[in-house]
Order: C-alpha cells, then structure tokens, then sequence
C-alpha cells in the first residue's frame, strides 16, 4: 500500500507529460504555415515589430537603416513567435552584418516584458488624456515628456528627480553628461538639450523614466574602461548591445583557478564603480549571476544588465555637505533567504562620500557562502581546494566582506580580499 501513492503519482506525472507534448504538437501542426512563415521572413526589418509606429515614445532610431535593411536576423529559434511566452525579459540573440566586417552576434532588448510595456503605455495615455489607450505620438505633447521642448537650454535635476535609480539624486554634471552622450541623436557631444530635436528630448525623457539602461551604457561607454557592455544603437523599442558570453551562472561549477580571476575581477569592478576620477559612484542595485557575462577569448566579466544603477555625485555631495556627509557608511548585511537580497538606502547612498555597498553586494550575492541562486548555495567560491580551506584566510575575508563583525570591517575585508583574489590568480598588479 505504502508504494502505491508514489506510483499513482508516477503515472499522473507522465500523463501530464504526454498531455503537455500533445498540445505542442496540435499547436505545431495547427501552426505549420505561420511557423515556416517566420523562419523564412526577417521580422527585424519590420516597422511593427519594432514598434516603430509608437516613436517618440521609444528608444529611438539610430540604426532605423541597419534594421529596415535587413542587416540583422534573428538567430534560429528566436523567429519562433510561440515561444516568446518563455522570453519573459524580451531579449533576443541576432546576427549582424556589415559588407566589410562580416557577421557578429549581437543582443536586442526591449527593456522591459510585454506587460511592462502596455504599463508605460497606458501611463503615457493616461497622464496626457485620463484614459488607459490612446494614439502615443499625438498624446506625448501633452505629458511631462514634452514640458522641455522649444528652447529650454538645460536637463536640470529639478525636472527629472526620482524619475528612475539613475537620477534618483542626479547632479547637473551629470544630466549634462547623459546629454551629451545621449547616441539616439545626431548632434551628440552637446550638453545643450535645445540642441535635440523635439522627438529626440522626448526619446531620452521615457528612457530615463522607464529603463535607463541605455543611458547607463552610453554615459558610461565600456570604451573608456567602464564594465558596461557596449550600446550600439536602437530602432523603435528594440535596442542593441554586443554580445559578451556566456553569464556568469555558467561558471559556477568552472574549475577553481576560473573561478578565483572571476572573482577578483568581480571585486574590482565593485572598486571602479565606487571610487574612480570622475567622483562618480556607480551603485548596482540589483547583483545576480544573470546580471554579468564572460568573455568567450579575454575572460573579462562585464554588467550585462544595468537597468538599476544609482550614480552619486561625490564632488555634490563634497560641495553641499549633507548631515553625516563624510561619515563612512556601513551596508547593513540582510539574511533574507531568497536569491540576489540586498538591503539598502538610496537616500543614504545620495548622501555619503564613502560606501561600502558595492563591495557587500558582490560579496553577499555572488562570491560569499550567503549567495543563493537557483537552488545552489556556497556563492562563486564555494569548494576552494584542501589547502586553501585549512588556511581559512578566504573562508574569513568573505565572511567579513558579507556580513562585518567589526566596524568598518568589510572597508578593509574587500581591500584584502582583492590583494588575496590577485595573489591566488596570479594576476600581476
């Protein structure tokens, strides 16, 4: 009797199986036509599936011609319209082609799934009309997004405060600098905002109020040393990166040496985006294993996600001396049980010179035995060899690192912590 359940169970389990492949193979016959019909058509080239018709509430058109031309495919089963139900995040696989430089992978996003993307819709339609639907183009005139067309001459913090983690506390140095890198126009390299044209300011608006990301990648340009994958330009509400590897989940069991460069260079990216020449401080707000990719050749971990990323102005903060200014802030270590946890202050990071929380959210997320990811635990450094965990020295910095016994401990346990990373690596400093 006692074997009867799990059989029972057993059973009903393949029936489901059975009756789930059924239904797959009805809706691939029953979609025979339209499934060869997006095999053999180039969707990319085509102005409704960019969304192209709902500009200037987009991301905007600076490679409109690369995609209407047909310069991009997507790859293999990404033309399969029936399994965009699995492609939650909206990001696909293409390749790219230029006459003289060949084919190259690229990643499309959308920034945001089909539900996010109704939502700004009908925020737009509803901000501008009262009601949830609308015609975008011709309500945009009447929302915010157009209050800083004609001659305004500057994005002021004022207008844009809290829009987004990227200017949750924006200084003027750095709206200016978003403007001025801004690539969805052809006057790029001004600061001035009256310099863009009118559906140009609004396309840099709704990316900065619904998914800075792109801005992040081309303010911070991975071309000038910045861990961001490299933006190459966006065609309705489909933007472009370059492909960088695999994630950084696909390393987790890599053998030990991998895993320990990973990890340093993990350790050093949470170190440029907190303290670099430009008083910028880079904070990322959401760290997962999903977030980062790996160089297939130079094994270089780059962000590949960084929609949250909150950027402080240390020489405004310098300037303006809020209270506790220059009082180091210590993040404070949250054991939540679920994956990719981080507690955190924005008001806090807007407000202080020194901050350790780049270097508690890799260390708690990704490297320390507190990190947790689909299912596994023991972080990136988990299983170091005999020796190295009879020493105990690894196993202590990142405990400190994750959650600091002593005050200001995880300040000089992440200092360490990378001096130990490198020596283990072999890197030469």
């Amino acid at each position: 009797m006692l074997r009867a359940v799990p059989l029972k169970l057993g059973r009903l389990y393949r029936y489901a199986k059975l009756a789930v492949l059924g239904s797959l193979a009805a809706a691939l016959v029953l979609n025979t036509q339209s499934l060869l019909g997006s095999l053999q058509r180039n969707e990319l080239s085509e102005r409704r599936f960019l969304q192209l018709n709902k500009c200037p509430a987009c991301w905007g058109t600076s490679w409109c011609r690369k995609f209407l031309n047909g310069q991009l495919r997507l790859e293999s089963w990404g033309r399969l319209r029936l399994l965009d139900a699995f492609n939650v995040k909206n990001v696909y696989f293409a390749r790219y082609g230029e006459p003289r430089e060949g084919s190259r992978r690229v990643v499309l996003k959308r920034l945001g799934s089909a539900r996010e993307l109704a939502d700004i819709d009908a925020k737009i339609c509803r901000r501008a009309t009262g009601r949830g639907r609308c015609d975008l183009p011709q309500a945009l005139p009447a929302t915010e997004f157009a209050s800083l067309n004609g001659d305004v001459r500057l994005l002021t913090p004022g207008a844009v405060e809290g829009w987004s983690d990227l200017v949750h506390c924006p200084s003027q140095r750095l709206l200016d600098r978003l403007v001025r890198r801004y690539a969805e126009t052809k006057d790029s390299g001004s600061f001035l905002l009256r310099n863009l044209k009118d559906a140009e300011r609004m396309q840099l608006l709704i990316t900065l109020a619904f998914n800075p990301e792109p801005l992040v990648l081309q303010s911070f340009p991975s071309d000038e040393g910045w861990p961001f994958a490299k933006y190459l330009g966006a065609c309705g509400r489909m933007v472009a990166v370059n492909y960088v590897g695999e994630e950084l989940w696909s390393y987790f069991n890599a053998p030990w040496e991998k895993r320990v460069d990973l990890a340093w260079q993990l350790m050093e990216i949470a170190e440029q985006l907190t303290n670099n020449d430009f008083e910028f401080a880079l904070y990322l707000l959401d760290v997962s294993f999903d977030n980062f990719a790996v160089g297939p050749r130079d094994g270089k971990v780059i962000i590949v996600d960084a929609e949250n990323v909150l950027v402080a102005d240390k020489r405004l903060i310098r300037q303006n001396k809020p209270e506790n200014w220059d009082v180091w802030y210590e993040s404070k270590f949250d054991d939540c049980d679920k994956e990719a946890c981080l507690s955190f202050s924005k008001e806090i990071l807007c407000a202080r010179v020194t901050v350790d929380h780049n270097y508690y959210a890799i260390c708690q997320n990704l490297l320390s035995r507190h990190a947790t990811w689909r299912g596994t635990s023991g972080g990136l450094l988990h299983d170091p060899p005999a020796e190295i965990a009879k020493d105990g020295r690894l196993e202590a910095l990142l405990d400190e690192c994750a959650n600091p016994k002593k005050r200001y401990g995880r300040f000089q346990a992440s200092k360490e912590l990378r001096e130990y990373l490198a020596q283990l690596s072999n890197n030469v400093r």
